[in-house]
């Protein structure tokens, strides 16, 4: 090592410093380093791409790309070039460039496997399968190892998979990849069990499922050992798809008589048995039952083979829930199909009890009763409780006292009794008085089960945690039957609960969806932070802060919000190329079309959708003030009123709507159509929101045309079909809306802790639709007017002029429906008005696009009246007829300025109001509540107290900014 010291490259010494720099985030010494060397050094190209590299930091990104050029029209083929370009082009978002790149170098150096690999890549990244078949070939002919080979046939795969024509995928090439695959079986050179994987995966995509099976039983499928019954599990998917059920049912046996506690096996068992009995099967004469072995074909057979794991399991030294569960699944099936053999395996109710006795201390236990419970006869619910609670060791100190756990064992055992009683819907049954006493009781049990966790570490969950959330979805239920104080007591118990279990997620998610429901975001975006949301939870738990925050006024969180989703998706795109080409290297070829699906179902996400679509919204109504800014904002979100980058057919619904635990009856729960009526709406709303964008952008380019109108100069620029582009948009608003009105009057109430429904219904209630979509006929109108001139306009002149007027009293109204107490209390009970938040939004966002439809008419009617004033100056008459639309345009801007100015006041008197009201006076009608409860109340109450004040700041700020528009507005 010590000889070879000294042959270092001296330009890897002179580029180090430089390197340094830029590993450390000093981009500007990185330039000023590539500079120095480059005057000694003229033709280092490595420095030039580093330069480029830390001009890319800088945000110089045209001159980072111009010296990048420069490098690559060289043609570098060293190697601290290439790969300073390939990390430059990955920093630019442009991976087709490095392919270009490693084209160049390949074609120079033809027989590098390293470049001839990198290229390989580079194709991976861009996904371009056909290329990268043929670069995989070149790669073997020059070395010749087996990856490579492999390579070029998962390339093929992959050609398949994204072809659009199935037939062409089934008849070129997959069998083109299945005779590469046994060119290399024929000449035994499958080494690894990656190649057998890929044999497998060409042949199942193929549907020969009968080769696919001879190749997991023969010779290569002993190659299959990583995965723990990777060659028993190949088996039985493909038995399945050959309809072969013996084997099915053969092979499930004897895997459960090595372990009888594997769940997926019981139920291919039990598949397979009543697969049999329908075809009425029996065993060939004097031969093997089937491949595997020994096949059970009747009821009676499956009955005793359950019943010898009970058995086997008694004698086991770790207790197996799988036979005991099996026995329950057994009779559900039985009775499903109408049999009457149900008995033979016992009485369910006394089945489950049992089960109880056995396994009740565990977590588990409620959650696998609970598929069972329908075995039940509903008029033994209560029997069957009281049966389970005389099982529990729990005991009195004093008579009239409630019996308590003594140790963790007995908890478990009662909490799993209580999640089972709401369950059954025992606690529905309840009246106000008997829920009321429920919930001390829990809230009792809570705070003595805490002795239990006292040694617990801050992130571990307290083990009467779930006793809190169960009071807690009693208190719900209490709410929406109209007891207002109930909520206030939600939040006083979870925001308990928290104190002790600050790392428990479901508190937090259910303080996010209450204090959303009562209007204030401000502690939300804590708590959502401190759920620490890792990847994928962005798409299915991130609706739950994006739906509220612009919505209850919080401008600066939503923005927040909606960068924290976007960074995930658009970083998604990169790291899932990185994903598939780390596949590539180590072989895990059935992961990679995985990734690409992965891939593809987060871009057709209806929340990505629907972030992206708002946060632009967001930024306009943030940032653009007046046209030309508005103008400027557009362009740099590149939007275009003609283009609709959604995908309306694919769109995905991602979101977790069970992320909340719920022990609600199934009546109660969250079904599949209320999931399905969401995505409808939530697919509405964004069609509206995304309409209303692409019509605002088409408002800058209507105003470039003020050179005297004819009617072949708008054809020429092209303006005339701007403005049918406008009229397109707004039949599809006025379509969506339609719709949108028809779907809401189903009155689709969803469960509480269901999905959150969407803000159309107070878009259409409070009159914002109707003022934005006359607004954008508005436009068409003006436009005509430009395009007509003044003189023979007096038509149009009026209903312009009536448009505005009409404009004024609707958004008049809209205000009306923003007035009222935000926070009400009432005898001594505080009562939120989240609604007059979410239409004081509406009115800022309404107001806003008046602003910039009132500017595009102030662009048309300005060169009007300077032509007027010329005419009036050469014709030295005093009495030159101004048209009516001036008076109209003047009147309509006054009266905008003074509602404006009316909303402002009207904010500051809510601010007032909040300010001073003193919630700590409050005495709540409940005087159960409990010391160390009342703290958490006060805290509560200041936190939705903060919440509505930050928020009407906010809103009131952005009205002033909006205010001083208008007043410039003055033609």
């Amino acid at each position: 090592m010590a000889a070879r010291g000294h042959v270092q490259d001296p330009n890897d010494r002179r580029l180090r410093p430089i390197y340094d720099y830029l590993d450390n985030g000093n981009n500007k010494m990185a330039i000023q380093q590539a500079d120095k060397l480059l005057k000694k050094h003229k033709d280092l190209h490595c420095a030039k791409v580093l330069k480029a590299i830390g001009l890319q930091r800088t945000g110089k990104q045209d001159e980072a790309y111009a010296l990048a050029q420069e490098v690559a029209a060289l043609e570098p083929t060293d190697d601290n070039s290439l790969q300073a370009l390939t990390i430059l082009y990955r920093e630019m978002h442009r991976p087709e460039l490095v392919t270009k790149l490693y084209e160049a170098a390949v074609k120079k150096v033809p027989n590098s496997e390293e470049y001839h690999s990198h290229l390989f890549m580079a194709y991976a990244r861009v996904g371009e399968y056909k290329k990268m078949q043929q670069a995989g070939m070149a790669l073997y002919k020059i070395v010749p190892k087996n990856p490579y080979y492999f390579w070029s046939v998962m390339s093929l795969i992959m050609q398949s998979i994204s072809a659009q024509d199935e037939n062409l995928s089934k008849t070129m090439f997959l069998p083109l990849a299945e005779r590469m695959v046994e060119k290399m079986v024929k000449e035994d050179k499958i080494e690894a069990e990656a190649e057998v994987e890929l044999y497998y995966m060409i042949l199942e995509r193929l549907e020969k499922y009968k080769e696919a099976l001879d190749v997991v039983r023969g010779k290569l499928g002993e190659k299959l050992t990583s995965e723990l019954q990777s060659r028993e599990n190949k088996c039985m998917a493909m038995y399945k798809k050959l309809c072969r059920w013996p084997e099915c049912n053969a092979l499930s046996r004897r895997l459960l008589l090595k372990n009888s506690d594997d769940w997926q096996f019981y139920i291919t068992y039990f598949d397979s048995v009543f697969q049999l009995i329908d075809e009425s099967w029996t065993p060939p004469p004097e031969e093997e039952h089937s491949l595997e072995g020994e096949v059970h074909y009747s009821i009676e057979q499956a009955v005793k083979f359950i019943e010898e794991r009970i058995t086997e399991e008694s004698k086991s030294s770790r207790p197996l829930r799988g036979p005991y569960l099996a026995k329950l699944e057994l009779i559900r099936r039985l009775r499903y199909r109408g049999c009457n053999d149900e008995y033979k395996l016992g009485d369910p109710e006394e089945l489950m009890f049992q089960y109880f006795k056995k396994f009740g201390d565990k977590p588990c236990c409620f959650t696998d009763l609970k598929v069972f419970v329908d075995l039940l006869p509903s008029n033994q619910y209560t029997k069957f409780i009281s049966q389970l609670l005389e099982v529990i060791p729990l005991s009195a100190t004093a008579e009239n006292e409630i019996a308590l756990p003594a140790d963790i064992k007995a908890l478990q055992q009662h909490l799993c009794v209580v999640q089972l009683s709401r369950l059954l819907g025992i606690y529905h049954a309840m009246d106000k008085k008997q829920k009321l006493t429920v919930v001390r009781e829990l809230m009792l049990r809570y705070r003595h089960g805490l002795e239990f966790g006292k040694s617990c570490l801050k992130t571990e969950l307290q083990f009467s945690d779930y006793y809190c959330l169960l009071a807690v979805h009693l208190l719900l239920d209490l709410w929406l039957e109209g007891e207002e104080t109930a909520v206030w007591q939600c939040l006083t118990f979870l925001e308990e609960g928290l104190s002790h279990s600050p790392s428990n997620a479901q508190f937090k998610l259910l303080l996010i969806r209450i204090y959303c429901r009562l209007g204030a975001f401000e502690p939300v975006a804590e708590l959502y932070s401190s759920l620490d949301a890792k990847h994928i939870q962005h798409d299915t738990i991130g609706y739950l802060l994006t739906r509220y925050a612009e919505s209850l006024g919080h401008y600066a969180a939503a923005s927040q919000s909606c960068n924290f989703a976007l960074r995930f998706f658009h970083s998604n795109q990169k790291d899932t190329s990185e994903y598939i080409i780390q596949a590539y290297k180590y072989g895990a070829f059935e992961k990679i079309p995985e990734f690409i699906a992965f891939r593809n179902r987060l871009n057709s996400s209806l929340h990505f959708a629907q972030v992206r679509t708002e946060r632009m919204l967001l930024d306009l109504l943030l940032e653009a003030n007046i046209s030309s800014s508005l103008e400027e904002s557009i362009k740099s979100m590149s939007l275009s009123p003609e283009e609709d980058d959604i995908p309306w057919k694919d769109l995905r619904d991602n979101r977790d709507l069970t992320v909340l635990f719920n022990w609600d009856p199934k009546d109660r729960d969250i079904s599949e159509e209320h999931r399905k009526l969401s995505l409808e709406e939530e697919t509405m709303w964004l069609r509206i929101r995304s309409l209303t964008l692409r019509l605002v952008s088409g408002l800058p380019p209507l105003s470039h045309t003020i050179q005297p109108k004819n009617s072949e100069k708008t054809a020429e620029n092209g303006v005339s079909s701007k403005i049918d582009t406008i009229r397109s948009l707004l039949q599809q608003l006025e379509a969506a809306v339609d719709s949108g009105k028809k779907f809401l009057e189903q009155k689709i109430q969803y469960p509480v802790l269901g999905p959150p429904p969407t803000r159309m219904a107070g878009f259409f209630s409070n009159g914002s639709c109707q003022c934005q979509t006359s607004l954008f006929y508005l436009v068409s109108d003006i436009y005509e007017l430009d395009t007509n001139g003044l003189e023979d306009s007096a038509e149009i002149q009026e209903r312009i002029g009536n448009s505005f007027k009409s404009l004024v009293e609707r958004l008049t109204d809209l205000f009306n429906k923003c007035k009222g107490d935000l926070i009400e209390v009432r005898d001594g009970t505080l009562k939120t008005h989240p609604n007059l938040l979410e239409n004081l939004v509406f009115f800022v966002e309404t107001i806003s696009i008046a602003l910039w439809v009132s500017s595009y008419c102030d662009s048309v009617l300005r060169p009007f009246k300077s032509n007027l004033q010329k005419k009036k100056k050469k014709k030295k008459e005093s009495s030159v007829a101004m048209p009516p639309v001036f008076t109209h345009f003047l009147d309509y801007v006054t009266e905008l300025q003074t509602l404006t100015s009316n909303v402002i006041d009207h904010i500051k008197g809510l601010e007032i109001i909040l300010t001073a009201l003193k919630l700590e006076e409050l005495s709540f009608k409940d005087t159960l509540l409990l010391q160390e409860e009342k703290k958490f109340t006060k805290t509560v109450q200041g936190k939705v107290q903060s919440s509505y004040h930050h928020s009407v700041q906010e809103i009131g700020e952005l009205l002033k900014k909006r205010l001083d528009t208008i007043k410039k507005l003055k033609i």
